[in-house]
């Protein structure tokens, strides 16, 4: 939660007596994760560890309903390799999916054309329980740059048809890519109708840069989506708290049609935020400073449910609360993305004054958003990099964003501004690196922004290091507004900031070789299904000369 997004303040949520239990079985963070964190996942809620092979396989013609209510998706492009995902669950909004204790072979094609008439690959894989019938299939040997096609059967039943892609040999000369950023998809308060409109837009992939789900209690009827032919269970109506209870928030979104379409007709690339977990987390902190082996404990659910729900390779995996979200992807030598997790090993937030009014320990060089280790990988990663443009996608707002123009002026300290040193020191080694084509990609704010990245962001005179792209909310504050009531004010205390929407949407970016395009793409409304898309703005920046400009 950041300033913008005017969430609710909520009461902690009591925990499970089993996750109590084995909280006070279990010591701090490095206890849990040297004896083995999986183990203490499964001691908490009651399921084999990770790895855990089930005894029996069902007869999957003993399916009587479809179990593909979950979708199809892939991810993490590779130049010669795919990711497959679906989860079987024909009982979507039951704990074990409607499917026994049993694993389920499932069959998988992969074709050059959607009617299945050339097929690539094909084969076998098991949908474990331990898993919650999950399904990661990573299909290798392909050919580079090239779209396919892709299903799943188990029994008589067949999935919808996904599309997917293999990115460009890492050494190619690209000439043009064009990907998607959204984040932060709260079902109580809006229809998923820019999913809608992103699954017929023309994108090579999809960014997910955060908030993915929501862990607030979802009523019965749906929030403000407001349907009128679809209560809602009672699972839904307290805080996630469990595996289970994780599970079945990504079933609800996953079982909206939006969603499905999206992620069958794009790879997605994702990261999280916090409320994959916990509003406002950091790393073993949880919001109203519990115990942190009792946070850990739900934060191992939590990754769990992620990296079951998502398209996601094999070292994403957890173990236990760990899971290595930051990762390198590359589109030939047009683009390197280094994909970060701001939020697993942060300092806690500082909050000043308490009244978001940065004090001497914002810029303590102790205090970091993204932990040593991740910096040192980011910062070697651009010294190493052959890439044209440097994109780091991210989750909350990376450049300085004054609130108001007193001399102490208000920040969010649950962004960059609040670990100013990690900024600075980001950077220093962009700097040093030579990095001349930078792109951050953020999320969290639920508004759409453009930035200038400013070497000192509070001399409107200091060279430009980059460019930041802040994707708005597929539905997380409801319908929004354009502008806000103080934007003159906001303006002259950021005048790095080029541009400001509040309407729910997403971003497309096309990279080429002399300059690359930022869409705002926003709808009118989500709290009405059926609203039109439109551009709100569109920005260019230069190849080797920073800068936004109106396109």
């Amino acid at each position: 939660m950041t300033l913008a997004a005017h969430q609710p303040p909520h009461a902690r949520p009591q925990r499970a007596p089993e996750l109590r239990a084995a909280a006070r079985h279990i010591g701090r963070r490095r206890f849990l994760t040297l004896t083995g964190a999986a183990a203490a996942l499964a001691f908490a809620v009651n399921v084999p560890a990770a790895g855990a092979a089930s005894a029996a396989e069902l007869d999957a013609a003993k399916i009587t309903d479809d179990p593909f209510t979950l979708g199809v998706a892939s991810g993490d492009p590779l130049p010669g390799s795919v990711l497959l995902w679906t989860r079987l669950a024909p009982a979507p909004y039951q704990a074990d999916g409607g499917l026994p204790q049993e694993r389920v072979a499932v069959h998988w094609e992969l074709a050059h054309d959607d009617r299945f008439h050339r097929i690539v690959r094909r084969g076998t894989a098991l949908a474990h329980p331990e898993f919650n019938h999950a399904v990661h299939v990573e299909v290798g040997h392909l050919d580079t740059d090239r779209v396919f096609y892709y299903r799943f059967r188990a029994g008589s039943w067949i999935s919808e048809t996904g599309r997917t892609r293999t990115a460009p040999a890492t050494h190619s000369r690209t000439s043009a890519l064009t990907f998607a950023a959204v984040s932060c998809q709260r079902y109580d308060q809006g229809y998923f109708t820019a999913c809608k409109h992103l699954a017929e837009d023309d994108v090579d992939f999809v960014l997910h840069l955060g908030d993915y789900i929501y862990e607030y209690a979802v009523n019965a009827v749906g929030g403000s989506r407001a349907y009128t032919d679809r209560t809602l269970p009672d699972v839904f109506n307290h805080e996630t708290v469990t595996l289970e209870d994780y599970r079945l928030r990504y079933a609800l979104h996953k079982t909206d049609p939006d969603q499905r379409a999206a992620h069958a007709a794009h790879p997605f690339v994702v990261t999280w935020d916090d409320h994959e977990t916990e509003n406002n987390y950091a790393d073993d902190i949880d919001d109203s400073d519990g115990p942190p082996e009792e946070f850990l404990l739900r934060r191992a659910a939590a990754y769990r449910a992620y990296w079951e729900n998502q398209p996601l390779r094999r070292p994403q995996l957890p173990d236990g609360p760990d899971a290595q979200m930051y990762r390198r992807l590359y589109w030939g030598r047009l683009a390197q993305f280094d994909i970060l997790d701001t939020r697993q090993y942060r300092s806690n937030q500082a909050y000043g004054d308490g009244a978001h009014i940065p004090g001497p320990e914002s810029d303590d060089p102790a205090r970091t958003i993204t932990g040593a280790t991740q910096e040192r990988w980011l910062i070697d990663g651009w010294h190493d990099s052959r890439a044209l443009w440097n994109v780091v996608p991210q989750q909350v707002t990376f450049s300085q964003r004054k609130l108001d123009l007193n001399a102490a002026a208000k920040v969010s300290m649950d962004a960059w501004d609040g670990y100013r040193a990690s900024r600075e020191r980001v950077l220093a080694g962009a700097k040093a690196a030579g990095i001349e084509n930078l792109m951050v990609l953020t999320g969290d704010v639920h508004v759409g922004y453009a930035f200038d990245i400013k070497d000192d962001f509070d001399d409107p005179a200091s060279a430009i290091l980059g460019t930041e792209i802040v994707a708005t909310s597929i539905s997380s504050g409801r319908d929004g507004a354009d502008k806000p009531a103080n934007w003159d004010t906001y303006t002259k205390a950021n005048p790095h900031l080029k541009f400001y929407n509040g309407r729910r949407g997403y971003v497309t970016v096309e990279l080429g070789r002399e300059e690359a395009r930022a869409d705002f793409k926003t709808v009118p409304a989500v709290t009405t299904p059926g609203a039109p898309l439109t551009t709100a703005a569109s920005f260019v920046t230069e190849v080797g000369d920073q800068g936004l400009k109106p396109a």
